[in-house]
Parts: C-alpha cells; sequence; structure tokens
C-alpha cells in the first residue's frame, strides 16, 4: 500500500521554479514530522527541508532562500516550492514521513538543464 505519493516533478530551465507535492494518508500526516530528501546520481540521499505538525521548518544551506516547505492539513499534503533552480539541483526527489514511523515516497525526478 503506497502511503505517500509525490508529484511534480519534470524538466525545468536554470533560473526556473517547480512545485513539488507529497499527499499521504491522515494518519501519516498528522502523526509525524514530513520532509523533503533528494538523491543525485553517484551520491548519497540527503535532507532538502522538513516541516514539523507546528509549522517549524529546517533547511539545508544549499537551498535556504530558494526553497519553501509547507503543508496543508485540509489536503494531508505537503510541498516543496523551489525557485532560482540550478543545474545542482537535478536529483530524484524523495518524501519522508518520520516520528510515529518512518515512511518514503517513490521518489520525483527533476531535472534542471538547459
Amino acid at each position: 500500500q503506497v502511503q505517500l505519493v509525490e508529484s511534480g516533478g519534470g524538466l525545468v530551465q536554470p533560473g526556473g521554479s517547480l512545485r513539488l507535492s507529497c499527499a499521504a494518508s491522515r494518519t501519516i500526516f498528522n502523526d509525524n514530522v514530513m520532509g523533503w530528501y533528494r538523491q543525485a546520481p553517484g551520491k548519497q540521499r540527503e535532507l532538502v527541508a522538513t516541516i514539523t505538525r507546528g509549522g517549524f521548518t529546517t533547511y539545508a544551506d544549499s537551498v535556504k532562500g530558494r526553497f519553501t516547505i509547507s503543508r496543508d492539513s485540509n489536503k494531508n499534503t505537503v510541498y516543496l516550492q523551489m525557485s532560482s533552480l540550478k543545474p545542482e539541483d537535478t536529483a530524484a526527489y524523495y518524501c519522508k514521513a518520520f516520528g510515529a514511523g518512518v515512511y518514503w515516497g517513490q521518489g520525483t525526478q527533476v531535472t534542471v538543464s538547459s
């Protein structure tokens, strides 16, 4: 049973924007911290941003000021708004829920290229 479903990836030019979405079941969304991670080819998966149930956010230094994580409790969905995208942001992006349990989405590809 798929618990987290990501969407919104794609190909974008440098300097462009994308918004990723992660839809969760209500239980997972309400009981866990939600986060976005990414993994580029040949590299380890790394934290991008997290958001708690109370709305407290953290960001990797590499995305601060460019990415914004948010959550919509009415839709049980977490978003990652990405702006001023760079080629080095190219990666598979994964949604993660953790706290009461650990859940991963299947990933969505983001490619930043001209």
